[in-house]
């Protein structure tokens, strides 16, 4: 089969955000029966310039592969490599900066779905970038959600968050003026920033809040203070070993004794029922996402074998 080369519009019109949670849903369902295999990221760099690059498995799909993208100064360049599983061909090269954002929405939907309570409704969302609307419409998806309250540092972006997506979700969707404001007396509460200090004051939680922590990848970097970490009784990762590498929110925590990873779980034993993400509607629960290159292989495998249905894409010369 020739190698096809799919663009940014050619994912957006193969791959919604529901789907793209069923997708990643089974995804981590086939990594806790050792049908997929998931590798940390990995990062080598040079004057100017970053290669991040996470790769993974997928036997239930025969399917293997990556997610590769460069940082620089200028911005941010993704791609997903698709390689068949028998052969070894090259099966696709996918244009990946929507799909990463849909996988990574996803992945929170996926969560809230299993450690949320039931009856959660007032969602906070700190943050509102390129991550803030699919994580915002992720939650929207598995819950009845019937306010939002937003906050940025930008008032105008902001208020044009709050715009855009009240008339994309129909949800009320409210701009506040404090951090404090957003996260107060919330059931779901959504960090997508890119803070490298904690972005509340984790006191100020309410019994039975849902967290998902999605902005930081970094050790250096934290959106969570320790007593955020402290409240929490239920703590998933999406991968206990790459946030061990990665989540710099756990950082003071671990340090003071709050918590420490043999208490952690990973959203593959939730999804397959060995775990349980949520036991009474008085917990605190938090999710905890540093993004998986077993997610990108999930959703892009979908995209090709829709891109191939369809006839979309271009044909690459081997």
């Amino acid at each position: 089969m020739t190698a096809r080369y799919l663009t940014e519009s050619d994912v957006t019109s193969l791959l919604d955000l529901p789907t793209a949670i069923t997708l990643v849903e089974e995804a981590f369902r086939q990594l806790a029966l050792e049908k997929a295999d998931n590798q940390p990221r990995v990062r080598a760099s040079a004057p100017g310039i970053m290669l991040h690059t996470l790769s993974a498995a997928a036997e239930y799909l025969s399917t293997v592969g990556l997610m590769s993208y460069t940082t620089t100064k200028s911005g941010a360049k993704f791609h997903v490599l698709l390689y068949d599983g028998q052969t070894g061909a090259l099966t696709a090269m996918i244009e990946a900066n929507r799909l990463g954002q849909l996988r990574t929405g996803a992945a929170s939907g996926v969560a809230t779905q299993y450690m949320a309570r039931r009856d959660a409704a007032d969602v906070g969302l700190l943050g509102t970038g390129f991550q803030a609307r699919t994580q915002l419409e992720a939650v929207c998806h598995v819950r009845r959600i019937r306010r939002v309250d937003v906050f940025s540092r930008d008032v105008g972006r902001r208020e044009e968050f709050a715009r855009a997506m009240s008339q994309r979700l129909d949800v009320e969707v409210t701009p506040v003026h404090s951090p404090d404001e957003a996260v107060d007396e919330k059931d779901i509460i959504i960090t997508a920033t890119t803070s490298r200090t904690p972005t509340f004051d984790g006191r100020s939680l309410a019994e039975g809040t849902h967290i998902n922590a999605v902005g930081s990848n970094s050790l250096r970097r934290a959106e969570l203070d320790s007593d955020a970490i402290r409240r929490s009784d239920i703590i998933v990762c999406d991968s206990i070993e790459q946030c061990q590498r990665e989540a710099g929110d756990f950082n003071q925590a671990l340090e003071l004794g709050v918590t420490d990873w043999r208490l952690m779980h990973e959203l593959s034993a939730v999804v397959a029922g060995h775990q349980s993400g949520r036991s009474s509607d008085e917990q605190v629960t938090l999710f905890k996402s540093v993004g998986l290159g077993i997610e990108d292989i999930a959703v892009g495998a979908h995209i090709l074998e829709r891109a191939i249905d369809e006839g979309i894409g271009q044909e690459l010369p081997f």
